[in-house]
C-alpha cells in the first residue's frame, strides 16, 4: 500500500468507526409547547375603557407610593383599547422612562397579563415564542386594571428598577378596588 493510501486510511479511520453513531439520531425532547391546556391562559375579557377619574385615582396612588419611598417615576394609564388616558411625570423622573411607562401599560393591555410574565420568560431562556411577538416589553411595571372581572385598562410605571416600578403599579391597582 502506498504511503498516501496509508495516510488517508489513518485519517479516515476515526470517522468510519464513528459512522454508526452518526446514523443514530438522538430522540428529541418533548416540546413543552405541545401541552394543550384545558383553559386558555390570561383569558380576561376586555371591558369598557377606564374613565379619566378612575385613571387619575390610579395614578395618584402610584405617585403617592413613589413619593413615600423617594422614587421619581413616570406613570401611565392606558384604556382597554390601548389608548393613553392619563400620564404623570414626577419631578426629575428619567426622560427615557416616559415612553417606557406607556409601553409597559400598553403591553399589559394587549397581552392581558403583567409585563413581569415576559421578564420571567426572558430570564428563564424561554425566548422561542417571545421573539415572535410584536411590541412587547420584558420588564416588570405594567399591570392590567380589572374591574368586575373585565380589563378596563392598565397601569405602567418606569423610572426606577423593575421591582420599584412594580410596587408603585400595585399601589395604583389597589386604589381601583
Amino acid at each position: 500500500m502506498s504511503p498516501k493510501r496509508i495516510l488517508a486510511a489513518a485519517l479516515l479511520a476515526p470517522f468510519l468507526a464513528a459512522a454508526p453513531a452518526f446514523a443514530q439520531a438522538p430522540t428529541p425532547a418533548a416540546n413543552p409547547m405541545d401541552n394543550v391546556p384545558d383553559k386558555m391562559p390570561f383569558d380576561i375579557p376586555y371591558g369598557a375603557p377606564i374613565t379619566l377619574d378612575h385613571a387619575l385615582t390610579v395614578i395618584s396612588a402610584a405617585v403617592n407610593e413613589a413619593k413615600k419611598r423617594d422614587w421619581k417615576l413616570n406613570v401611565a394609564v392606558i384604556d382597554s383599547g390601548g389608548n393613553l388616558v392619563a400620564f404623570e411625570r414626577m419631578d426629575s423622573a428619567q426622560l427615557a422612562s416616559i415612553a417606557i411607562a406607556e409601553h409597559k401599560a400598553r403591553t399589559a393591555v394587549k397581552y392581558r397579563r403583567e409585563t413581569k410574565a415576559f421578564e420571567t420568560g426572558i430570564q428563564q431562556g424561554n425566548l422561542h415564542y417571545l421573539l415572535t411577538l410584536d411590541d412587547v416589553i420584558g420588564s416588570r411595571g405594567g399591570i392590567p386594571l380589572i374591574v368586575d372581572g373585565k380589563m378596563v385598562g392598565a397601569i405602567g410605571c418606569s423610572g426606577g428598577t423593575g421591582s420599584q416600578d412594580e410596587v408603585a403599579c400595585k399601589a395604583g391597582v389597589a386604589a381601583l378596588k
